[in-house]
């Protein structure tokens, strides 16, 4: 695989040595078992996969390529390049300026940019309908185009069942950037609709099968389906892909229930007719990640901690998966620990940060922490957060 040019400031020794005598002792990435790091007061149980991904190193080494080659520009971002603020900040403070926030709301005109500007396109990819205005202003070229190669997979299954006739059913977050990039590609080449989780698509398959009236759908779908959708029309033959950073055991399960519905329908023999297998769509690195993070529920430990943007969707599934068993503290970096009685966490839940007492009540033991981070945190982010912990144990 290819090794990218990362920044210093994102990296990490110990951390690096880990990630190296992992990947050597196991190649072909079978083990899923974690590394415990070990010191006098606390031992970390960390994840066999975790931090940057393929994508977002990706992402990372075309940007600061970009400001390396062209300090005299004017550098602009679609939006945030990845969801880690550490990394947001580091390129807003080289001047790099955002055109508008994760939720689409426009930041700067697009009046005020020129064909001699650089425009980059985050790794979550645009809709067609940016990369028009884009073309527009002869603002091109691949140099500045960090979208994950991932999500243009996504892309090319998509246009492959919109050419096949297939309803591409979109497994995501609507207000995601990548899900909205996908949507807009996807309803290009096919009629889309897209469902965040199982009860959604339970619901949209009562209109498969005629349980709920034609109005209704509009009503419970609104924003999330192509233009002209008639939904006891363009739910007959489907496929299901994803947002890359979903869980993909959900996607799995969504995929499989239309399967099984669709067969309950038209008949084993006629399946083929009526649904597609696009499993090959799932992203590696999220299948990596989730995997290495169900091994970590199989340990015991006092707590776990996650480390990385509050609004990384794939950080938020490792902390639905890890808070199934564990008190789980999730924190964007080591800052957010302030104290033995102190820790500044999201709640997913609820969508807040909230304040916790800490480590204060574990004076009398050895602690076991259970810890991973996101596909867009820096190994340094995880390190510091490490140290953090080490040295309050210490206190």
């Amino acid at each position: 695989m290819k090794r990218f040019d990362i920044p210093a400031q994102y990296k990490s020794g110990i951390i690096g040595e880990i990630k190296e005598k992992r990947r050597l002792a196991d190649r072909m990435k079978k083990d899923f078992s974690p590394s415990v790091l070990e010191f006098d007061k606390v031992d970390f149980v960390l994840a066999r996969h975790f931090g940057f991904c393929f994508g977002v190193e990706n992402a990372v080494e075309k940007v600061y390529a970009v400001l390396d080659q062209y300090p005299e520009k004017n550098i602009y971002l679609l939006s945030q390049m990845i969801h880690n603020p550490n990394v947001n900040a580091d390129l807003q403070e080289r001047g790099i300026k955002f055109i508008m926030d994760t939720n689409g709301t426009q930041l700067i005109t697009w009046d005020t940019i020129t064909s001699d500007d650089i425009v980059l396109i985050p790794a979550f990819g645009t809709t067609l309908e940016i990369e028009a205005i884009l073309k527009s202003k002869n603002i091109t070229g691949k140099a500045f185009d960090t979208t994950c190669p991932f999500v243009e997979k996504v892309w090319n299954r998509s246009e492959k069942l919109g050419e096949d006739d297939y309803t591409i059913i979109v497994h995501g977050k609507a207000s995601h950037e990548e899900t909205r990039a996908t949507f807009s590609h996807s309803s290009a080449n096919g009629k889309t609709i897209i469902v965040k989780n199982m009860d959604e698509a339970k619901l949209l398959a009562k209109f498969i099968d005629k349980q709920l009236p034609e109005k209704d759908f509009y009503t419970f779908f609104e924003g999330k389906y192509s233009e002209g959708f008639n939904p006891f029309e363009d739910l007959q033959k489907v496929g299901v892909v994803n947002q890359t950073t979903m869980l993909a055991s959900e996607t799995h399960a969504i995929s499989q229930y239309f399967k099984d519905k669709m067969t309950e329908i038209h008949g084993e023999e006629n399946i083929k007719n009526h649904f597609a297998d696009t499993r090959d769509t799932l992203c590696y690195a999220t299948n990596d990640n989730q995997s290495a993070t169900l091994e970590l529920m199989k340990e015991e430990g006092d707590f776990a901690v996650i480390v990385g943007g509050y609004n990384s969707s794939n950080t938020m599934h490792l902390v639905e998966l890890l808070e199934q068993k564990f008190d789980s503290f999730f924190v964007q970096n080591a800052t957010r620990i302030e104290s033995k009685t102190c820790i500044n966490h999201f709640d997913i839940h609820e969508n807040v940060e909230k304040t916790t007492d800490f480590i204060s009540k574990f004076e009398d033991k050895k602690l076991r922490v259970i810890i991973t981070c996101g596909a867009s945190c820096p190994d340094s982010v995880l390190n510091e957060v490490i140290e953090k912990i080490v040295t309050l144990t210490n206190d």
